[in-house]
């Protein structure tokens, strides 16, 4: 029963924390307008990176917004890590390895999920009992089997690169180490615990179990639950929480190209942000601070 209420703990905390993570952002200042073109929601101007700003008087005019242009743009950062494939090619198919194997294994767990209360119904999940459960039984062996191998290929050769990497290796923090061997001891314990039953029956089972409170504990089970259960509770106030962050960094920092018009809302922003005074110095080791002046 406790490892049961353990899994509903670290999801509700993941839940909760990102939440948080969203609020904390939104309710930060004004960030420094950087308005980089092209905006993909400018309509009929993003192909060629022009602004509305374009038009006679366009002070006048109301702001063409194109929404769907905006969730493509979106959705091939989301998916397919757009800019990181187009700027740094070689870096892109390792992390990329890594994202779509994560998303495979989200898949993975709402397919267990389904299968789990299936089963709970009194329908197996098996290829000779209907079209339905034929397709829900090989879907959770494809993303599963998949999920787990190109996830854990894509931790090992991100971390990797930044053991060797000389560039990378400066400006990686023994935190983004301790990201990579966390990320990989939760994926290489799964592949212990499941390689077994390649048919993942025993992950149903075990859903079906943790649905119910009745997981029954075994020590490599035990270990695998409590290192995902860590890594679900510890991404999102950590660097790998920028799913949260991502919102914020395209809609208000790089998108925000709003005209800061008297009168405006955005005028009371920019007037808002600048009430904000640093509470901190700059204190990077390589900036030396100038003597004071003799009197």
């Amino acid at each position: 029963m406790l490892l049961g209420l353990s899994v509903y703990l670290a999801v509700i905390l993941f839940i909760g924390l990102s939440v948080y993570q969203f609020v904390k952002y939104a309710r930060m200042p004004l960030h420094a307008r950087m308005e980089l073109y092209p905006v993909p929601r400018e309509r009929g101007r993003h192909t060629y990176g022009g602004s509305y700003m374009e038009e006679p008087e366009w002070w006048r005019k109301p702001h063409q917004i194109s929404r769907s242009s905006e969730l493509i743009d979106m959705l091939k950062e989301m998916l397919f890590i757009k800019k990181l494939f187009s700027s740094h090619r070689s870096l892109w198919w390792k992390s990329y390895s890594f994202h779509l194997g994560l998303y495979l294994l989200i898949l993975w767990a709402i397919l267990l999920i389904i299968g789990a209360l299936a089963e709970l119904s009194g329908i197996p999940v098996s290829p000779s009992v209907s079209f339905w459960t034929a397709l829900l039984y090989y879907l959770t062996i494809i993303t599963g089997v998949v999920g787990f191998a190109i996830a854990t290929v894509g931790v090992i050769l991100l971390l990797m690169r930044r053991v060797f990497d000389p560039v990378l290796k400066k400006y990686t923090t023994p935190q983004e180490y301790f990201n990579l061997l966390l990320l990989l001891a939760a994926l290489s314990t799964g592949i212990a615990v499941w390689i077994p039953d390649l048919s993942f029956a025993a992950a149903r089972q075990l859903v079906a179990q943790i649905l119910t409170l009745s997981v029954v504990p075994d020590i490599m089970l035990v270990i695998h639950l409590l290192l995902a259960e860590v890594t679900l509770i510890y991404i999102p106030p950590s660097k790998m929480g920028h799913y949260v962050g991502k919102y914020f960094t395209y809609h208000k920092i790089l998108w925000e190209n709003e005209p800061n018009l008297a009168g405006s809302p955005m005028e009371d922003k920019v007037k808002a942000a600048l009430a904000n005074k640093p509470a901190t110095s700059w204190g990077a080791p390589h900036i030396q601070n100038p003597p004071a002046p003799e009197a």
